[in-house]
């Protein structure tokens, strides 16, 4: 008793439609690099993420709000989604300004785009989002953890 080649082409078909569906389900991240050119084509509402490499709430957000399948349609249909480590020390260039990495002991510092992104009542702390509008210009920035319901009611508010 073989495998008939019916039974073959609906296993290769289920097989490539589960490897679709997990494809889509990946949240699209733009570089800052690409920001500028990306409005230029479609002009969109950025969502920019602020993290830290040793924050837990960070590694939490995206452990479980950004794996949302409803979250990560609505960012990758209708927003530009970044990522900004807190301690990048690459360079910046973003909204025709330059921002770097600024120490504060030997191993230590924040790039000034995270700080810039991050503060908020005069406090900087991550993870932080910040949502600019179509001209780069901050409309939302908060320093909290997000489930992924809390973050949806927020972007379902923007026009």
């Amino acid at each position: 008793m073989g495998i008939s080649p019916a039974s073959i082409a609906f296993l290769f078909l289920l097989i490539n439609s589960m490897t679709v569906s997990v494809a889509s389900a990946q949240l699209k991240v733009t570089d800052f690099k690409q920001i500028d050119s990306l409005k230029n084509i479609q002009n969109r509402y950025s969502v920019v993420f602020v993290y830290s490499k040793v924050c837990s709430y960070c590694h939490a957000m995206k452990n479980t709000t950004f794996k949302n399948k409803q979250l990560i349609q609505l960012l990758n249909n209708k927003f530009y989604f970044l990522q900004l480590d807190a301690e990048e020390k690459e360079a910046i260039t973003f909204n025709n300004k330059h921002y770097k990495f600024v120490p504060t002991g030997n191993k230590t510092g924040t790039h000034e785009l995270a700080i810039q992104l991050s503060t908020a009542n005069n406090k900087s702390a991550y993870p932080a989002i910040c949502i600019l509008n179509p001209q780069n210009q901050i409309i939302f920035q908060q320093s909290s953890f997000y489930s992924a319901k809390d973050f949806l009611q927020i972007l379902e508010k923007l026009p």
